[in-house]
């Protein structure tokens, strides 16, 4: 496999100065550093197995089962497998094995550097949508619109990142136990009589998406802190996850309706961009190098662009009026059919 680099950014120049890495394996090998702890090790070592601390990895527990998770993880599997069950009975799946293959391998690599503790079942919908997303219990789509849409390898995967960092974080399940609260603490209301009862009732269960919506915000910040730890500890530049993101906004902007619901329902703001600037330069020690993309890459999303360009040929001729010869049988019993009948009457 062929794999692109450029140089990292040396975002900090504190970092610059008391930092000196090793550049890091592309399978996402732990970093060793040979430098005396400058400002951003002695940051990360106060958070030692908290978020911050990204040597701990797949060791932190992150969202588990407790007062805001009730959910196990083995229900947790279990509602997102049903859930998978009516995605896919929905949509169209691209059955390319290279494809699949390609996506199914980088998907599994940041699962393997990220601090989901479940396996992960990863395809790909044949739509042009630009779109990703995960259902609790490790499964995740990826759209084809998505994979043509992303320039290199390093975009793709900084979008399938934040997606696993969903799942990572039992977002699903947390967010669920939140509106359970929610509805529990509406239960007393039944209590209070007439209408003024009835109207609190009302005006509580209208209450619920804001809670929700406001808290699934949330939730999108600590995937984008997170997809952005697992990128980087894949090999992957993590700039690329922002680069793509203002890329693709700018592009919906100018021609609306291509970017996948779970993407514009939470755009990326320029409040949520300087959180993900300020958590590289401060969390993330810069490398050397990053891997940027690769040959594979490139092969996927060629094999990708040359399927969609037979399902427009193919609509395109079905957009085609079609044009029927008539059989000299059909001309006479047409001809038949047109003239009058005529009835002889009787003297």
């Amino acid at each position: 496999m062929n794999a692109r680099f450029r140089p990292g950014v040396l975002i900090s120049v504190l970092g610059i100065l008391s930092l000196c890495c090793i550049p890091a394996a592309a399978q996402g090998e732990p970093d060793t550093f040979s430098s005396a702890p400058g400002i951003n090790e002695v940051h990360r070592r106060k958070h030692v197995g908290g978020k911050a601390d990204i040597d701990s990895i797949g060791k932190r527990k992150i969202g588990e089962k407790g007062l805001g998770n009730w959910y196990s993880i083995e229900h947790e599997i279990q509602i997102g497998r049903e859930y998978s069950h009516i995605v896919e009975a929905s949509s169209t799946l691209m059955l390319d094995p290279v494809v699949n293959e390609y996506v199914n391998r980088i998907g599994q690599n940041l699962v393997r550097n990220s601090d989901a503790q479940v396996p992960f079942t990863i395809k790909v919908i044949d739509s042009d949508e630009i779109n990703a997303f995960a259902l609790p219990g490790g499964f995740l789509y990826v759209t084809s619109g998505l994979i043509l849409t992303a320039t290199d390898e390093a975009e793709l995967a900084g979008v399938m990142a934040h997606e696993i960092a969903h799942v990572a974080a039992h977002h699903a399940t947390r967010q669920m136990t939140r509106s359970n609260l929610i509805n529990l603490a509406s239960i007393p209301l039944i209590f209070v009589g007439g209408g003024i009862g009835l109207a609190i009732q009302e005006a509580a269960w209208l209450a619920i998406p804001l809670g929700v919506t406001k808290f699934s915000r949330s939730f999108e910040a600590e995937a984008d802190y997170l997809g952005l730890e697992y990128v980087y500890k894949a090999g992957y530049d993590p700039q690329a996850f922002i680069s793509f993101f203002e890329r693709v906004h700018a592009q919906e902007k100018e021609n609306p309706g291509k970017l996948g619901k779970a993407f514009a329902t939470h755009p990326q703001t320029s409040d949520r961009i300087k959180k993900s600037q300020d958590e590289i330069t401060k969390i993330l020690p810069p490398r050397q190098f990053y891997i940027i993309s690769t040959s594979d890459f490139e092969l996927a999303r060629a094999r990708t662009a040359e399927i969609e360009n037979r399902h427009v040929a193919a609509k395109n001729d079905q957009a085609k009026p079609t044009l029927r010869h008539s059989s000299s049988q059909d001309t006479h019993s047409k001809d038949e059919d047109d003239h009058p009948t005529l009835k002889r009457r009787s003297n």
